[in-house]
């Protein structure tokens, strides 16, 4: 997607999908960028960078607005921000700055630049959202089925997009330096795992982030049936379900969110590597 052959002053009009001229003379396609998402929606990637990404989390899409506009959507904190991206025909423009190529565009978001916001938010752009994403195997069991209300159709249905790999319930947590156990209210929410002292509490007593988290497995060190821990460099948690059934389903969910956040890592590791070698 690099300069196009054309009279001094005249703008080419080859869509940005088509080209992206490398070094070696090779093509490739914009779509072949991990991160370009194609048509999504606004609504889309906030809800797909909310649930499942960090902050500093960002990815490409078209603009509903017009040809040859893009939107770099980014995760800051708790809110999504939408920065256009402008392909003129020959070169990318993006905020100050302008790009002849895609592949001078890609080289700068290798170096994990930082962009603030006209509303004074400042974000680094640290992890671009992948446009494939494995979706855990994993259904719960239904304990409880009934009609709540009767006379309702299908239009009085809100339709909602449950975020991936998500899971609350009570479990029975051990204690820190006192080795007691109380039941508390858990909640699991992107790489978030969180406890309260009941479902009402409208604060967490805790937040775990399982980025830190090294193993989860089945516990048989305590004198209770039903045990799990999550390991962390800091202390090893100790929980119980009541169920067997319900402690693998804890398991497995954990474990995949474990294994996603490190396939992340290792693709943003070989991503850096890659273009560090590639733009030498």
């Amino acid at each position: 997607m690099g300069r196009a052959e054309l009279p001094e002053g005249k703008m080419s009009t080859q869509d940005p999908l088509d080209l992206w001229s490398r070094s070696d003379g090779d093509a490739e396609l914009l779509q072949d960028l991990g991160w370009y998402h194609g048509n999504l929606s606004r609504h889309a990637a906030e809800a797909l960078l909310l649930s499942n990404g960090w902050d500093g989390s960002y990815l490409l899409r078209d603009s509903n607005e017009q040809t040859g506009l893009y939107s770099l959507s980014v995760r800051a904190k708790d809110s999504v921000k939408h920065f256009h991206v402008e392909y003129t025909g020959y070169s990318f423009k993006f905020g100050f700055n302008e790009y002849s190529s895609l592949k001078d565009f890609v080289k700068h978001f290798a170096n994990q630049p930082l962009i603030g916001s006209e509303t004074g938010t400042l974000i680094v752009l640290k992890h671009p959202y992948p446009r494939v994403v494995e979706e855990p195997s994993i259904y719960e069991s239904v304990r409880v089925h009934t009609a709540m209300q009767t006379g309702r159709t299908e239009s009085d249905l809100v339709p909602t997009a449950p975020s991936l790999g998500t899971k609350e319930g009570y479990l029975t947590k051990q204690g820190g330096l006192v080795k007691t156990w109380k039941t508390r209210w858990f909640t699991l929410h992107r790489n978030e795992l969180k406890y309260f002292k009941d479902q009402m509490s409208p604060e967490p007593i805790r937040i775990l982030d399982l980025r830190e988290c090294s193993a989860v497995q089945f516990d048989y060190s305590q004198e209770r049936v039903n045990c799990f821990c999550l390991v962390f460099p800091f202390r090893t948690f100790y929980l119980c379900a009541k169920t067997g059934v319900e402690a693998d389903e804890w398991i497995k969910i954990l474990r995949w969110k474990l294994s996603q956040i490190r396939k992340q890592l290792n693709r943003e590791e070989s991503t850096i590597r890659s273009q560090s070698f590639i733009f030498k």
